[in-house]
């Protein structure tokens, strides 16, 4: 379970996104958020968009590996696709704030890896959220608000990524994935194949 944090404009989503791409093996949970679309976004592939009271439902029934309120919008990630992959040997790719992390940390400890993605500086991000023309003046302001107090879980993470360049991010985060695969509480089969080697000598 790869999971990446950030504020809101500092490029988590597009690093998630390009990290699909070049990692094929690697599968994006998919939130369900209360949240209203933006335009070009897909339900199903973006978020599952749901009402308040179907999210409430499937919260109250346990369906959630974690959720969290953010901005006035319900964001929860679904258990079930998360634990079939899990069980079928892929990996999980999340993209969720540090409330999400710590609670997919509290739930699935030795099976997160969890990296913080920081913007360059303070301007950019502010930069970027405009940019993005999604959201209104005062949604800015907030985000900008909300990006120091998500800041501050930085050090909850066990790696942290400065964004300057999107190709460099990716690397870094192939980098911390390929790492991960190759710790050896996580290579199955590997006891037995040092006692079978242990056995030739």
């Amino acid at each position: 379970m790869l999971v990446l944090s950030s504020p809101s404009g500092a490029g988590k989503t597009t690093l998630a996104r390009r990290l699909r791409d070049a990692e094929p093996g690697i599968e994006m949970s998919i939130s369900c958020t209360t949240r209203e679309r933006r335009k070009g976004e897909v339900d199903g592939k973006h978020y599952h968009f749901v009402d308040r009271d179907t999210f409430a439902r499937m919260r109250d029934r346990g369906e959630f590996l974690e959720w969290a309120l953010v901005f006035d919008n319900f964001y929860g990630t679904p258990r079930e696709p998360v634990e079939r992959a899990l069980a079928e040997g892929r990996d999980v790719l999340f993209d969720v704030d540090w409330q999400g992390a710590g609670k997919l940390r509290e739930s699935a400890k030795d099976d997160v890896v969890a990296v913080f993605i920081l913007p360059p500086t303070a301007a950019e991000l502010e930069e970027r959220l405009k940019v993005r023309a999604e959201d209104s003046e005062e949604t800015v302001r907030r985000r900008m608000q909300g990006a120091s107090n998500e800041i501050q879980h930085w050090d909850e993470y066990d790696y942290v990524v400065i964004n300057h360049d999107v190709e460099q991010s990716v690397a870094s985060l192939r980098a911390i994935l390929a790492a991960e695969r190759l710790r050896a509480t996580r290579l199955t089969g590997l006891k037995e194949f040092v006692q079978n080697l242990l056995a030739e000598l």
